[in-house]
C-alpha cells in the first residue's frame, strides 16, 4: 500500500493554544529545555508560556505549518534584522522570569547570547525556530511534511536555511533534508548544540 502524504496547512491564531501544548510535550525531554528548567513539574508550564509567545511572534510571517490534526508544527522566521531580533528575544526571555528560575537567570542569559552569536549574519536566510511533533504521533513523517513548504520556498528564492539542533540523533533527519552541520558549541554549563545550514537547490 502507498503511504498517504500528511495534509498540512498554515497555522492560524486559533491554533496557538493546541500547538503550544504539542510543542511543550515534544520538547519536554530536550537537553536545552532540561538545562533551562530542571524541574520536571515546572518545565511544561514554562515551555507552554514560551512557545505561545513564540508562535504569536511568528504568525506575522505566515510561515508556520502544521498538520490538520495539529500534531506537528514547524515555526519559521526570516533571519534576524538587528534590533528587531533582539527585541523578539527579550520578549521571549520574560517567560523564564519565574521565581524558581531566578537563580538561573544569568546562566540563561549567557546561553541566549551564546546561541545568538553563532547565528549567520552575512546573508538573508530562513531560520527554523521550532520543529516539534507530539510524541504519540512521531515516526509517521509528519515532521518532514511540515518542513516542505519553506524548504521549497527557499529553493525557489535561492536563499539558505539555518537551524540549531539540540539532539544529536536528529542530525541524520536534517541531513536527509539537505542540511549539513557547520559547527557544534556548548551552552554555559550546559549541553551541546549543533548548527546546521542548508543551501538552496542548485547550490548544493
Amino acid at each position: 500500500m502507498l503511504a498517504v502524504a500528511p495534509t498540512i496547512r498554515r497555522v492560524t491564531a486559533a491554533d496557538v493554544p493546541a500547538l503550544t501544548r504539542v510543542l511543550a510535550r515534544a520538547y519536554s525531554d530536550d537537553p536545552v529545555a532540561v538545562w533551562a528548567c530542571r524541574s520536571d513539574a515546572l518545565r511544561p508550564v514554562v515551555l507552554e508560556r514560551l512557545y505561545a509567545a513564540r508562535l504569536r511572534q511568528a504568525l506575522i510571517h505566515r510561515e508556520i505549518w502544521t498538520t490538520v490534526e495539529l500534531s506537528s508544527v514547524a515555526v519559521w522566521v526570516p533571519s534576524d534584522d538587528g534590533r528587531a531580533g533582539l527585541a523578539r528575544e527579550a520578549v521571549l526571555a520574560r517567560h523564564f522570569l519565574h521565581p524558581r528560575l531566578a537563580a538561573r537567570a544569568p546562566l540563561l542569559a549567557a546561553g541566549v547570547i551564546t546561541i545568538k552569536r553563532r547565528r549567520p549574519r552575512a546573508s538573508r536566510h530562513w531560520y527554523l525556530s521550532l520543529l516539534g511533533t507530539d510524541p504519540v504521533a512521531q515516526g509517521q513523517g509528519l515532521g518532514s511534511a511540515v518542513l516542505q513548504p519553506v524548504l521549497e520556498r527557499s529553493d525557489a528564492e535561492g536563499i539558505g536555511i539555518y537551524l540549531e539542533s539540540s539532539k544529536e540523533r536528529n542530525l541524520g533527519f536534517y541531513a536527509r533534508h539537505g542540511f549539513r552541520m557547520t559547527n557544534a558549541f556548548r551552552l554555559p554549563r550546559g549541553p551541546l548544540m549543533w548548527a546546521m545550514w542548508r543551501e538552496p537547490a542548485g547550490e548544493r
